[in-house]
């Protein structure tokens, strides 16, 4: 046990069955992804029920700072002219595939999981902006949606953790060994780590 304590993510992905390279990365996004899918679905659910009455109270609504009903209705929500959490419904299924089958022992082309990679960024970028939003203009937070922002950021980096390490990016052979020695020394988990304890240190401040 502690050795296994003692190690780093990108470590932990090599150990246990061999045959699945970073097998700890996969897992990692299977479970984000799930939770991800589930939150945009209670988010998809209540979104119908703002669209049919828009003064309807939701669930999560705590206080007028801590409610989904107010950021529900507001454009932010429906950027794209029908509600983000439709959005959810249809990538995290992605997600949960590809990590799956990579566990299973599949291989992606580097195609594919570039590919992967430049979408679920513009993914990881929106869910960002969307928290921005939410903190300084709408001036309320949606319990279901913070779980979307950090379930999407642990894919992110999981997704981009096994993309650097198979040089699925096209990295130049000196920057892909850099890089790589970086990850050895865990330094995606600890950029992982601050950018979560700053969001978590944002909501304290401002809401509770």
């Amino acid at each position: 046990m502690s050795g296994v304590m003692g190690m780093t993510s990108a470590e932990i992905d090599g150990a246990g069955d061999r045959r699945v390279p970073h097998r700890f990365s996969y897992w990692e996004m299977l479970v984000s992804s799930v939770l991800g899918l589930i939150a945009s679905l209670v988010l998809s659910i209540e979104a119908l029920a703002l669209a049919a009455d828009p003064t309807a109270g939701l669930s999560c609504d705590i206080s007028s700072k801590i409610s989904c009903s107010v950021v529900g209705v507001s454009w932010q929500a429906n950027l794209l002219g029908f509600p983000n959490a439709f959005l959810g419904l249809v990538s995290e299924p992605v997600v949960i595939t590809v990590a799956v089958a990579a566990l299973g022992g599949v291989r992606f082309p580097r195609w594919f999981m570039a590919t992967a990679q430049a979408f679920y960024a513009i993914g990881f970028g929106f869910a960002i902006w969307l928290f921005l939003q939410a903190y300084f203009d709408i001036g309320a937070l949606c319990p279901w949606c913070l779980l979307v922002t950090v379930t999407t950021t642990l894919v992110f980096a999981s997704m981009t953790r096994v993309n650097l390490l198979d040089n699925n990016l096209g990295l130049p052979p000196r920057v892909h060994e850099a890089v790589t020695r970086w990850l050895r020394l865990g330094a995606d988990t600890w950029a992982v780590v601050i950018i979560i304890a700053v969001m978590a240190g944002m909501v304290i401040y401002q809401y509770l």
